[in-house]
């Protein structure tokens, strides 16, 4: 019989509302790499979902319409989605925010993150024929250590989420995600950039702004002008991320 730590939950039922095509993997399957290497034929809107009981974890195939230089800006609506899909569920005054650029806090605990791929081959002024966007969310702790051992990380169901699972995230990410790109369409990238900068911690007496490449600059008020740091970098190792668990970091 299996043990918690291996039960499977992809009877679960989700609902995701159009254009998206929903793919689900057992829980051995890694929804990132499988959205990758799927991206090419399957097309916008393909959200791969692993049935997962102590993680969310999903990845949506994204078909951006300019240059790689600027469309990774993506990359921020797929945070403020993952952002708003917890603050839905989150418990009253329970802070969910954002370490610059992917990784996801609540009220202090890490829960996981965000991530972005691209097609390798492609050039910084070359429009990428896709982009994927992937997530995880650690809904419940499974280590067996006592409790306080890791107090820098954290999980959906010691924060006060409640009974809220893998399905539950994924589905209000789907949602979340069609409002960030539908406020982009509408009021342009520097609203979306507003709402992702104030789920940053805010630090005395500096300023933050993101470039029209996507770019985070911290400008300390009277100081000489910041260098932008670079998201192609920042992205290419994923902050959150535990290469030996291949989960959230403790």
């Amino acid at each position: 019989m299996p043990t918690a730590r291996t039960r499977e939950t992809v009877t679960e039922r989700i609902d995701l509302p159009p254009p998206y095509t929903l793919v689900r993997l057992r829980e051995s399957g890694e929804a990132f790499a499988h959205a990758l290497a799927i991206a090419g034929q399957s097309g916008a809107g393909t959200l791969v979902y692993v049935g997962r009981f102590d993680l969310a974890e999903f990845a949506v195939v994204l078909e951006p319409t300019e240059s790689l230089h600027t469309a990774r800006r993506a990359f921020y609506a797929g945070m403020v989605a993952l952002a708003d899909a917890l603050r839905a569920y989150a418990p009253p005054n329970k802070p969910v925010t954002i370490d610059w650029p992917d990784a996801v806090r609540v009220d202090g605990g890490l829960v996981g993150g965000g991530r972005l791929g691209w097609p390798k081959s492609t050039r910084e002024d070359e429009t990428p024929p896709w982009l994927v966007f992937g997530a995880m969310i650690r809904t419940v702790a499974m280590t067996e250590t006592e409790a306080g051992v890791h107090p820098l990380a954290s999980a959906l169901q010691e924060e006060g989420f409640g009974e809220i699972g893998a399905a539950d995230v994924t589905e209000s990410f789907a949602r979340h995600l069609m409002v960030a790109f539908d406020r982009w369409q509408v009021d342009g990238f520097s609203s979306l950039a507003h709402q992702y900068l104030g789920l940053i911690e805010r630090q005395p007496q500096t300023s933050r702004r993101i470039e029209a490449n996507g770019d985070f600059v911290v400008q300390r008020i009277g100081a000489e002008k910041a260098t932008p740091i670079d998201l192609a970098q920042a992205l290419a190792r994923p902050s959150w991320l535990d290469p030996k668990t291949g989960g959230p970091r403790l």
